[in-house]
């Protein structure tokens, strides 16, 4: 008898190794053919999404459930059939961004001045970017109070769902259409009444858009994008088509506009009046300029076209990016870790611990002495709408009505 039992108990064991065996290998394998998909499909997270997950039950008595979620549906497919190739079975769970659980309502709206958007949902991930007031976004996804959304660049992060308007289709469309302001100070106030002192329905900052509904005296009466009605100083704003049609990107404008953030905060993950980081600024300044570029530096240094800096920096001119890291190596590609703007004379302005005026000469009393070395200089003024990363908001689909 004891034997028997014996010998139950060590084929138990044996099973179970066998079982746990298996299912490390077929992991292994996921993991393996996941990572070579990920490669091909969506390598860079900032832009793409591709997460899948395999769930497998200890005891492999049930066929494995493929879950996550994408924006890619070729890498959905591909990474199927190579799990076919393979000999493993799965359970399609997997999901297509936008969720068809969003319904319909799949665009949105910023609805506060500046919203902080993360790279996970939750307080605790990493800050990733900003939005401005009436900012259009695409939501992918919701998860408890948070929203996966995609900028107008194509920038992918989490933000709080209380913090964007969710639209229809149509819904969308009438906002696109309605008359709307744009903020052109750096700082207002939204009030409940057409009165300096009345109280405050939001706070505004340079580049908020709004739905426009008339002029009283000096007010003009608003509507923000959560539907709430507001009153702001005729000064502080401009009809937004008005706005639009005065932008011109030309260096002199992109240096001056660079110049007004002058000694305001730096920010990780910040690209608005408020606080930014080196390449929010830069995005944001293309932006009151009416230009939408890349959001982070080593995106941006992938657009516009190269500058010569071999002989020096006779080459450049004001408005080009310049950007900082370590050049390519055998061993490792070119690492892009800061940004600024040309100006002229050797100087430049970019925000780093807060925005000012640094000068690329080593002579110079405002020399950059910075932990990093010039890398490149790009040009993007010149490949505006010839870029699919530099466009001009006059061009993008997301601010007009189909």
């Amino acid at each position: 008898m004891r034997k028997a039992i014996l010998m139950l108990l060590v084929s138990a064991a044996l099973l179970s190794c066998s079982t746990k065996e298996k299912k490390e290998r077929i992991l292994k394998e996921f993991d393996s053919i996941s990572q070579e998909i990920k490669k091909e499909f969506a390598p860079d997270r900032r832009a793409k999404i591709y997460e899948p997950e395999l769930i497998i039950d200890e005891q492999l008595t049930s066929i494995p459930i493929l879950k996550g979620s994408t924006t890619e549906s070729q890498a959905k497919e591909a990474l199927i059939s190579a799990l076919k190739e393979k000999k493993i079975e799965v359970l399609d769970s997997m999901v297509v961004l936008p969720d068809p659980s969003l319904g319909e309502k799949t665009y949105g709206i910023t609805a506060h001045a500046v919203i902080n958007l993360r790279t996970g949902p939750g307080y605790a991930s990493e800050s990733a970017t900003q939005t401005l007031m009436g900012m259009p976004l695409r939501i992918l996804e919701k998860r408890g109070g948070w929203a996966r959304t995609m900028t107008p660049e194509g920038y992918i992060a989490w933000v709080t769902s209380g913090s964007i308007q969710p639209m229809n289709e149509a819904e969308f469309n009438d906002w696109l259409d309605a008359p709307k302001m744009v903020v052109t100070t750096h700082y207002t106030l939204f009030r409940e009444l057409p009165s300096h002192n009345s109280a405050v329905v939001s706070d505004g900052v340079w580049g908020n858009i709004v739905c426009a509904q008339g002029r009283l005296g000096s007010f003009y009466k608003i509507i923000l994008p959560n539907g709430k009605i507001a009153y702001v100083n005729s000064s502080d704003v401009e009809p937004f088509d008005k706005w639009l049609e005065g932008r011109d990107p030309s260096p002199e404008n992109i240096v001056a506009t660079a110049k007004q953030f002058a000694g305001f905060p730096y920010m990780w993950g910040g690209t608005s009046i408020k606080a930014m980081d080196c390449s929010g600024f830069t995005k944001t300044v293309f932006y009151l300029n009416g230009v939408i570029i890349e959001r982070d530096a080593s995106q941006q240094a992938k657009t516009g076209v190269d500058v010569d800096i071999s002989e020096g920096f006779d080459n450049l001119n004001p408005g080009d990016l310049i950007f900082f890291g370590s050049k390519a190596t055998e061993q490792r590609g070119e690492r892009i870790t800061h940004v600024g703007i040309y100006i002229s004379n050797g100087e430049f302005i970019h925000a780093a611990t807060f925005v000012k005026i640094n000068s690329l000469l080593p002579d110079a009393h405002n020399y950059y002495n910075g932990s990093t070395r010039l890398v490149r200089v790009n040009r993007l003024l010149t490949e505006i709408d010839a870029d699919p990363k530099i466009v001009s908001i006059k061009t993008h689909p997301w601010y007009f009505a189909k």
